[in-house]
């Protein structure tokens, strides 16, 4: 059974990524069970392992952390869910495009439980909707993939838009993608509480990977 647990107060991303690590190693020992973890952030910007300079700007803005996950730069904050899932793949197919496959699925499927339209882009990582109201062609994404692998045991994970002050975006160019927006839940018009999105996260995670247990704060 997959162990969730529930931050209802922010986690200093040091906090987190110290305690992803542990937890990965303790999986790998045979020690711990697999576990998503479900959390916000204080405002800060992540780099993942293929972030370029460039695509930072405003340095200054925000905490900026090296998160060595793949992926480039993004925006971690109130009201952005993070999802946080220590699975051992070697217990689960060893296949990483299926991973972030199931990782996308996952995500488009809690989106749904809200009657959002997600998806996937070939060629932009994370989880995209259309915008016709902005024009044709118009999408913008609400939800960020990153994962990192260590001897199987994966950690990261997703970032849901919930109601984040989007403005914070702009310090960055996010995951490198320019030409695109970013929104949320409430961007959208849809009124949508953490406790409502955990659960749709948790119903849609036994969807696509099973082995849902519990959840504790």
């Amino acid at each position: 059974m997959v162990e969730w647990r529930i931050s209802d107060a922010p986690v200093d991303w040091p906090e987190a990524n110290a305690a992803m690590e542990a937890r990965v190693a303790a999986i790998r020992a045979g020690e711990a069970d697999e576990l998503v973890w479900l959390l916000e952030h204080p405002p800060l910007y992540t780099a993942g392992t293929s972030a370029r300079a460039e695509d930072l700007l405003r340095p200054d803005r925000f905490p900026v952390h090296q998160a060595r996950r793949g992926g480039e730069y993004t925006y971690h904050g109130p009201g952005q869910r993070v999802a946080y899932a220590m699975l051992d793949l070697a217990a689960r197919g060893r296949d990483v495009r299926r991973f972030v496959w199931a990782l996308e699925e996952w995500t488009i499927r809690a989106l749904a439980r809200f009657a959002v339209d997600g998806g996937r882009r070939d060629g932009r990582v994370g989880v995209w909707v259309r915008r016709p109201e902005k024009g044709p062609g118009a999408e913008d994404k609400i939800a960020a993939i990153g994962v990192r692998l260590r001897r199987w045991v994966s950690f990261h994970g997703i970032a849901v838009n919930l109601e984040p002050d989007l403005s914070h975006y702009d310090g960055i160019v996010p995951c490198g993608i320019r030409g695109h927006g970013v929104t949320s839940l409430a961007d959208l018009g849809l009124i949508v509480s953490p406790a409502e999105l955990d659960m749709a996260l948790i119903e849609a995670f036994e969807e696509v990977f099973g082995g849902t247990g519990p959840a504790t704060r």
